[in-house]
């Protein structure tokens, strides 16, 4: 098999082992996040290294998250599933960098000023590109194209679906950050633990909702049914 030959199937693989790490890290920060809700089986030390954990293993599903939209576009451009225009291939990769370049900065200064103009940043990238992707997935079902088969419509338009509910975690999750300080500052309570735990559960919603939408777009990607 030539090299040429060997760069598509090649790009498939790698979208899949995104796809693989993405959810497979995801488990394991929200398997981490169960645990730091057992305050009877944990002490406080305990449960905050477990956190200090969960932050750093869900650095891998947000980097293949970032990842994962220059590469959709450059695998559906190369197997000839829409000829994608060069200028969105290209700002695709930009963007995706640039994304990727805010996430990991934006672990290294936590809690840090930087850190915060880099979420907001994030936060507007995220909304454009969900936009972009749910915009492209019903045009593409509305009006027979740019995306054919109605398979990788539907995956288009989910997709876009996913970037709204990866964002409402983060929205619904906000309320944690001066949770944790109250904790760290007064103990373990029921008045500092049941809020905590409140936001914890409503975060989960949307975390279930990813989790749903993510083995239903690799369903769609693997079997292309007929639609």
């Amino acid at each position: 098999m030539a090299l040429a030959d060997l760069a598509y199937p090649t790009l498939v693989y790698i979208h899949l082992l995104l796809f693989v790490l993405w959810l497979g890290a995801d488990v394991g920060v929200f398997m981490l996040g169960q645990h730091f809700r057992r305050r009877e089986d944990y002490t406080l030390e305990q449960r905050i290294a477990l956190l200090k954990l969960l932050v750093e293993i869900d650095m891998v599903p947000r980097t293949a998250w970032a990842l994962m939209v220059p590469l959709s576009l450059t695998v559906v451009d190369m197997g000839n599933w829409w000829d994608v225009p060069t200028p969105l291939l290209i700002a695709a990769w930009v963007i995706g960098l640039v994304w990727l370049w805010l996430v990991w900065d934006s672990h290294k200064h936590d809690q840090t000023p930087r850190a915060a103009r880099n979420r907001k940043i994030e936060g507007v990238i995220s909304w454009v590109i969900g936009l972009f992707y749910l915009g492209l997935g019903g045009l593409s079902l509305a009006t027979d194209g740019p995306l054919m088969p109605d398979w990788l419509a539907w995956k288009a338009l989910l997709f876009g679906a996913i970037f709204v509910a990866a964002i409402m975690i983060d929205v619904a999750f906000k309320p944690v950050g001066a949770q944790l300080g109250a904790l760290l500052e007064k103990g373990s309570s029921d008045e500092t633990e049941i809020p905590l735990r409140k936001t914890m559960d409503n975060t989960r919603i949307w975390v279930w909702m990813v989790y749903i939408l993510l083995m239903v777009t690799a369903f769609l990607g693997n079997v292309k049914p007929i639609v």
